[in-house]
């Protein structure tokens, strides 16, 4: 399938996040997926609501690119933040990079930093949209273009589960669309900044987010499904 037919599929479908599943939101991490979205969105379904999640700890490139988001497209960016008690607490008992000690600690300090804000940016919403792709990690091979989150009790869509990395950075050339800079400094997936480095060249895309754990079970928590019981 070409661009051209993969970006017209995914007008179509904003267009009916936009008019079927009203408020509905795109979490924007400001990677270089998310910029390919948030001109899509823009342009063609304005409806949609465009936040970020501000962990506290994002490298300065990242606040560089929200900065310039606004400037450029002129719609608000809603952005959520940690609760400072809940982050006083963490740094108190754990210190301020304990999540290097252990799975645990990195998940906690997850939680606090991004799914708890998650959950509410996403409070009154109906629908939610990411910018996530099969291609990006072994978590992720099994993405659906859309599917029913249990866990937040609304629809999630993924608009560009099938594209190709080649299919983003396609689309923010032809279109000039602004993106992080350490994209260009071999950072294909940028979180916070200590748990984010550099990749060498034929490394997975996802390897310097959390490189010390093991890549089946790396997610900081906003895309992992409740399992029963």
């Amino acid at each position: 399938m070409s661009l051209e037919q993969k970006i017209e599929e995914a007008v179509v479908l904003l267009q009916g996040i936009e008019r079927d599943h009203a408020p509905a939101a795109f979490a924007n991490s400001l990677g270089a997926e998310d910029m390919v979205l948030t001109d899509l969105i823009v342009k063609h379904a304005p409806g949609i609501e465009i936040f970020s999640l501000d962990t506290g700890r994002l490298p300065e490139e990242t606040h560089q690119l929200m900065h310039e988001l606004i400037s450029r497209y002129k719609v608000p960016l809603h952005i959520y933040f940690p609760e400072d008690l809940a982050v006083e607490h963490y740094v108190r008992r754990c210190g301020s990079n304990g999540f290097y000690e252990s799975v645990e600690l990195r998940k906690a300090c997850c939680q606090i930093r991004k799914v708890e804000p998650l959950r509410r940016a996403l409070r009154g919403k109906k629908a939610w949209l990411t910018g996530l792709r099969r291609q990006q990690a072994a978590t992720r091979t099994e993405l659906l273009l859309s599917e029913w989150d249990a866990d937040h009790q609304l629809h999630k869509f993924n608009p560009l589960a099938e594209w190709k990395h080649a299919d983003v950075w396609a689309y923010l050339y032809q279109f000039d669309v602004p993106y992080n800079e350490l994209h260009d400094q071999g950072f294909p997936s940028i979180g916070c900044a200590p748990c984010t480095r550099a990749v060498a060249i034929g490394e997975d895309v996802r390897a310097g987010r959390w490189w010390w754990e093991n890549p089946l079970t790396k997610e900081c928590g906003l895309h992992c499904k409740k399992t029963a019981a």
